[in-house]
């Protein structure tokens, strides 16, 4: 039986190499040079160093830039709130990745909705389609690309 998996995954070399060229922009414009202002990778948290809050907004539009050309959807992005001192401020990006379970019930009950001849399953943080005909298979596909979920969707292990 014809199946794939909805998956939500990131790209992690992409974002890396983002956040490298967007701090090699910080390095060469001339309203961030000798500020301290860069941007910070660990795990799936981007934190973004300034001296002051509109600065933040700035690096988060070129942020925001460099994902965006190299692929990866804004979607994924969740700025927190920034924390400003005397001296410095900071703000914390969480890249979204997985679909959780929350997300999951939404997309198996839009599929459920929507009287196509194919089932829904959660696994894990995927969900599986079947069915028994690809053209069903493919609707399917084009219903989840035009609806909007808070989290970027992909498919793969695409079995016929």
């Amino acid at each position: 039986m014809p199946s794939f998996d909805t998956v939500s995954e990131l790209n992690s070399h992409e974002v890396v190499n983002a956040i490298d060229q967007a701090n090699r922009e910080l390095a060469q414009r001339f309203d961030f040079k000798d500020t301290g202002a860069r941007f910070e990778l660990q795990e799936l948290t981007v934190t973004l160093h300034a001296q002051v809050d509109f600065q933040l907004k700035q690096m988060l539009e070129i942020l925001k830039l460099r994902l965006s050309k190299r692929g990866v959807d804004l979607v994924c992005l969740d700025p927190q709130e920034p924390q400003t001192t005397l001296s410095a401020a900071h703000q914390q990006i969480l890249l979204k990745h997985g679909i959780d379970a929350d997300s999951g019930r939404k997309i198996a009950r839009l599929i459920k909705d929507s009287k196509l001849k194919v089932q829904a399953s959660l696994q894990g943080d995927k969900v599986r389609i079947t069915g028994k005909q690809r053209d069903d298979l493919q609707a399917a596909m084009a219903l989840l690309r035009g609806a909007k979920f808070d989290v970027p969707l992909q498919f793969n292990n695409f079995r016929d």
